[in-house]
């Protein structure tokens, strides 16, 4: 008997880097994510394929089922041991998971590029806690960590707020539907970003004004989620953008790479990396094509609920 499940991408759109210390984010998941499809077979292995939006194997491979029980990792393999320690952290949360006696044969396909950043990962993770009922917050903190936005976009099908308190995840749906919704743009920025440098600034600096920092971050996330007006909306993710700048010790992504922009341009998640929002009263399709970035989608396409 077949089971499929799906979730949904994410791309976060305020809070970042300050949601691991409590603050609370604006999420938004997105209208593609990731599909699990699962047969049991009599061999005792699990035989996987991982399809690539465009229909092209990006990833297949046959684990042993003792491999994920006993965390054997593999030499040749960084993709095959980042799924062993997946499904060996599954396997810990379901002892009954993994039989020696029966196998599967699994296909993971994702609906958007998985270039892109918008949740390779924890949409196996979401799909994977829903075959084997499991916790996918706690799978997520067993194997991968991070703050778990990700995995509560994968189950939400609106907008969330979304905070850590004492290092629980809670979620609220928010009604975020803005007017202006047509002249909001997500471009892709060619690259995967390493944000470890990021990361290792905001560490550098969060101490010493962490409560005030994720006060003045909190209440930018109010004022966008309650914009009337696209200049309301603009002037409060612009605030933002400074504030993160001054954490991070990055320039914004404006200032980087688009400073003659007509508008105002967010980061989103990882600074420097995949997807950023581009608010613009024209569209700007014109402007990011000249310079090279030719993947921009208008936010009614992308996201959930819009």
């Amino acid at each position: 008997m077949k089971q499929t499940f799906y979730s949904n991408g994410k791309l976060l759109l305020t809070g970042e880097y300050l949601v691991l210390d409590g603050a609370n984010a604006l999420a938004l998941p997105t209208k593609m994510g990731q599909n699990l499809q699962v047969v049991a077979q009599d061999k005792p292995t699990i035989s996987w394929k991982s399809f690539d939006a465009d229909g092209s194997i990006w990833f297949e491979d046959e684990l042993e089922l003792e491999a994920i029980i006993n965390h054997k990792e593999s030499a040749d393999s960084s993709i095959k041991n980042t799924l062993l320690t997946i499904l060996h952290h599954a396997q810990l949360l379901q002892p009954n998971a993994f039989q020696k006696t029966t196998g599967y044969k699994i296909e993971t396909t994702l609906t958007f590029p998985k270039k892109w950043g918008l949740g390779t990962s924890s949409t196996l993770i979401n799909n994977l806690a829903q075959w084997l009922k499991i916790d996918a917050f706690e799978l997520l903190n067993n194997s991968f960590g991070g703050s778990g936005y990700d995995i509560a976009c994968a189950q939400h099908n609106t907008p969330i707020f979304y905070r850590l308190e004492n290092q629980k995840p809670i979620v609220t749906p928010v009604r975020f539907q803005p007017e202006f919704a047509s002249n909001l743009y997500f471009v892709y920025l060619n690259q995967k970003q390493n944000s470890k440098t990021a990361i290792a600034a905001y560490y550098n600096n969060k101490n010493q004004n962490l409560q005030e920092n994720i006060a003045a971050i909190n209440k930018l996330t109010n004022t966008v989620v309650n914009a009337k007006s696209i200049h309301a909306f603009a002037n409060a993710l612009q605030l933002h953008e400074n504030e993160m700048s001054t954490i991070l010790e990055l320039l914004t992504v404006q200032e980087a790479l688009f400073p003659d922009f007509d508008g105002v341009i967010k980061s989103l998640g990882a600074w420097g990396g995949d997807f950023v929002l581009a608010i613009a009263i024209d569209d700007p399709t014109a402007y990011f094509t000249e310079k090279g970035y030719t993947t921009i989608i208008p936010y009614q396409e992308m996201i959930l609920g819009a």
